[in-house]
């Protein structure tokens, strides 16, 4: 960098296929002419992670992995929360955060279990997080109720009061199969609507073809008027119901403007879970058709070293090839499902690498996205306000760095 913080990095690939040399003048890009040579290096925007659970990560050696599948996932979680102190709780989240951190994430939303009328102790230590990571990560909080909790109409309204009064905080639930369905997701529809709150489900997360509450989140969407303030989460159904039914949801989905984030490594590892049998599904939402169909997609981590997903990283390029595999997708065309589509649902600046804009990236050391995926300790230079902030990825074990 020269002294008066101009500086320039060539033959750099953008995802769009543009090679360009990117030309800084201090915390702003200042150009993008095109480069006169091939590509030597990458360059996507910082990314967001639309989708974690701070409250339960680094429990997996403690906790163990429970029964195969969601539900002993559940349980296995469900009998660690003695060990949740305030210190507990702070001491796990913020391991991940630190690995978020040198991974290049600066803005993430975490689901917190919500599970009776009392407020969880994890909402408030990760709402004080979330004030002290300001500046370095933003961090949003999604209230995660059962459905039978949040649209119970002697308990939902006081929840929702509360999920208002703090900053950054979203209206979320758990949707499967529930009595009463449409009846209790209207009420939490008309909650959000009072208090002008996002909401952010789990839903329809198992393989069973008749779980369809994706569909009523669709039609209250619609009806409420609340486009791009609704997102849903798993939706692992949709991938065993016949594609023409799948593909009528979806493009409901996209008219009334409900997101969708998809959880590749957690679903693979909990959908079609048995003891000593090979899983034959994979329990991906389909995501190919989701965005053909104009829906908006993003990818999450969801669960990292937890009963529900033992391994993980916060790391969103991990995430990426992770679904490259697990989806088919081709990683180029898919970047902005870990970088700017997550960064506008949370309200953030999009972040698109354009003259003017922050000077705020991840460079990579390949000329392709392909190259840049294939070494899953690829080394990274991390880019804030054009400043490199760069430095060795946390070890999740040990929270020290790499010798």
């Amino acid at each position: 960098m020269a002294p008066d913080g101009r500086q320039t990095l060539a033959g750099v690939a953008l995802a769009d296929g543009r090679v360009v040399d990117l030309q800084l003048d201090g915390s702003r890009i200042a150009a993008m002419p095109a480069a006169a040579g091939p590509a030597r290096r990458l360059a996507l925007p910082l990314p967001v992670d639309p989708h974690l659970h701070l409250d339960k990560t680094h429990t997996a050696g403690r906790a163990g992995r429970g029964a195969p599948g969601l539900f002993g996932a559940i349980e296995a979680t469900r009998a660690d929360k003695v060990h949740w102190t305030a210190a507990d709780i702070r001491a796990r989240a913020g391991r991940a955060l630190a690995e978020a951190e040198t991974a290049g994430m600066r803005g993430v939303r975490t689901h917190v279990d919500w599970e009776d009328a009392g407020e969880p102790r994890a909402w408030g230590v990760l709402g004080a997080m979330a004030r002290e990571w300001r500046g370095r990560i933003t961090i949003q909080r999604a209230a995660l109720c059962p459905l039978d909790l949040i649209g119970d109409p002697a308990l939902g309204p006081d929840i929702a009061v509360r999920v208002a009064e703090c900053e950054d905080a979203v209206l979320g639930a758990f949707v499967y199969r529930n009595d009463a369905l449409h009846d209790k997701l209207a009420r939490v529809f008309a909650l959000a609507e009072r208090h002008a709150l996002p909401l952010d489900f789990h839903v329809d997360e198992g393989l069973d073809p008749e779980a369809r509450g994706i569909e009523t989140i669709i039609e209250l969407t619609a009806r409420h008027g609340m486009a791009g303030r609704v997102l849903c989460g798993h939706a692992c159904s949709l991938s065993v119901r016949p594609a023409p039914e799948a593909a009528a949801v979806l493009a409901r989905a996209a008219e009334a403007g409900v997101g969708l984030c998809a959880l590749p490594t957690t679903n693979t590892w909990l959908q079609d879970a048995a003891p000593g049998r090979t899983p034959r599904l994979r329990g991906i939402a389909p995501l190919h058709e989701a965005r053909a169909a104009g829906v908006e997609v993003m990818l999450g981590a969801d669960n990292v070293a937890d009963p529900f997903y033992p391994y993980g990283a916060y790391d969103p390029l991990d995430v990426l090839r992770q679904a490259a595999w697990a989806a088919h997708l081709e990683p180029g065309a898919w970047i902005d499902a870990v970088t700017t589509t997550p960064a506008r649902w949370l309200g953030l600046d999009a972040g698109t690498l354009e003259p003017g804009a922050p000077a705020d990236f991840l460079l990579l050391p390949a000329p392709g996205w392909d190259e840049a995926l294939r070494h899953p300790c690829i080394s990274r230079r991390v880019f804030r306000a054009g400043h490199e902030t760069s430095a060795p990825l946390t070890n999740a074990l040990t929270d020290e760095a790499p010798l």
